[in-house]
């Protein structure tokens, strides 16, 4: 029969997860430390767990003397043979003492010295255990709130939401189930915490693990994911079977997959992209389900200019600029969107000023504007070789026209053409990634007042 101490230190195991041994050293060292206090600190005093008492029992040591001449150090030999029935001069033995005759001051320095001792056994276990599990899924129940935060328990554990990692919008209630993603493990002088997300982009990759078999089985690999928690989503995926396609794996049968993920988010809009190594028809998906018309690649500042027919510009920008902002993020992509007819008019524009130029017509314009020379400055520093590539003219009337850009420059002419249709370069917001096919999910409409004033919206990652 389990003795009134086993049991408590049984519960205690259970609930906190702390081993037997653990507790028992804890209880040990708190009545060593309370006894030390109460008959001083030169007294030689060990703790020891009797099993079959089922206790905790005391014991001061003392020599075995002849003549006592300090009764705090030194026992008499007849009374060590009272205790020891074969003591003998010299020898220490242990004296039991009464733990009851420990005050209340004593008793309450055990008590501090348990609760330090179980708090520090609780930190290492849940440090060990959690330490591992940084980027894993998880699933508790909302415990309490504090400050906004929310307290999730973790079964024997307590996690941390913190308002940032909180999705806007969501709301939970006291014992709400909850999933969040392993952010991170503190350990520090308090305690160790764990730190849970539904922000993060991982959250929403470890939601698709979930719930498509072919990623978790990496036939289907997640490239890359952009975030708007709330809001909108997208996701990068490319499928390592030719009979698997990804995107139809991450929706499911009518969507059921997808839908899941949607349910847990609380209706995030998700757009789902098939990844390719050709980053134009990339970009162009990303875009989705805005449809591109023409596209400029800058592949050394890793920028392109994108024009859309009139009618889709808005779609491409998407509300407040969130589905430009999203591609560029996936994508890694700093992008121009235009719309066909102020592209049209811009390209006119700078060309009305090459025309400026000696010796250029309509045509050399054209093809000036093509080869990325869209200023007088850009024709009047360029390399002669490339001007006679560019324009199948010879050395000679290169170096006329060379000149005559070099005079218009001088003369300021053309300048207030580009600064006056510089894009202003829009960073992204913060994003996370997100899931999503673009027949599944379709992203809203932004109304054309909502898109850009000027017709265009420039974003980088």
């Amino acid at each position: 029969m389990l003795s009134e101490l086993d049991r408590i230190l049984e519960e205690t195991r259970k609930d906190k997860g702390i081993d037997k041994e653990v507790l028992i050293n804890a209880l040990e060292t708190a009545l060593v430390k309370a006894a030390l206090n109460k008959y001083g600190h030169s007294l030689d005093i060990e703790a020891q767990y009797n099993e079959e008492l089922g206790e905790i029992e005391l014991f001061q040591y003392k020599t075995v003397a002849e003549t006592v001449t300090d009764i705090t150090r030194e026992i008499s030999i007849a009374e060590a043979r009272l205790i020891v029935p074969d003591a003998e001069v010299g020898e220490e033995i242990g004296v039991k003492m009464d733990v009851r005759q420990f005050g209340r001051i004593a008793a309450q320095t055990a008590r501090q010295v348990i609760t330090q001792n179980i708090r520090e056994a609780e930190r290492e276990n849940i440090y060990g255990e959690y330490k591992d599990k940084k980027g894993e899924l998880v699933t508790g129940y909302v415990h309490r709130f504090e400050k906004g935060n929310i307290i999730i328990m973790l079964g024997r554990y307590e996690a941390l939401m913190p308002v940032s990692e909180q999705i806007p919008g969501e709301m939970f209630s006291l014992r709400d189930r909850i999933k969040g993603f392993v952010l991170d493990v503190k350990k520090n002088t308090k305690g160790s915490q764990i730190i849970v997300s539904r922000t993060h982009p991982g959250f929403l990759m470890k939601l698709f693990e979930l719930e498509v078999p072919e990623i978790a089985e990496g036939i289907v690999k997640i490239h890359n994911v952009a975030r708007e928690p709330g809001f909108r989503a997208k996701i990068a995926v490319e499928s390592s079977d030719s009979r698997v396609d990804p995107v139809g794996a991450c929706v499911g049968n009518r969507g059921s997959r997808v839908q899941n993920i949607v349910s847990e988010l609380h209706g995030e809009k998700i757009d789902i992209i098939p990844w390719t190594d050709d980053q134009t028809r990339f970009v162009c998906s990303a875009l989705a389900p805005a449809e591109v018309t023409e596209m400029i690649v800058d592949e050394d500042n890793r920028a392109m200019e994108i024009i859309v027919e009139d009618n889709q510009l808005s779609l491409a920008i998407g509300k407040k600029g969130q589905n430009v902002r999203l591609a560029a993020k996936l994508t890694g992509w700093k992008r121009d969107i235009r719309s066909k007819t102020k592209y049209q008019e811009r390209a006119k524009l700078f060309k009305d000023v090459l025309m400026k130029i000696d010796g250029i017509d309509s045509r050399s314009a054209e093809a000036l504007y093509n080869a990325d020379l869209v200023s007088i400055e850009s024709v009047a520093l360029a390399d002669c070789e490339d001007l006679e590539e560019v324009l199948g003219v010879s050395n000679e009337q290169v170096q006329i026209i060379i000149h005559s850009a070099q005079k218009l420059m001088e003369a300021g002419v053309g300048t207030d053409v580009g600064a006056a249709d510089t894009p202003a370069e829009a960073a992204p917001e913060k994003a996370s990634p997100a899931e999503a096919s673009p027949a599944e999910a379709a992203p809203e409409e932004a109304a054309p007042e909502e898109a850009a004033p000027e017709d265009r919206e420039s974003s980088q990652e």
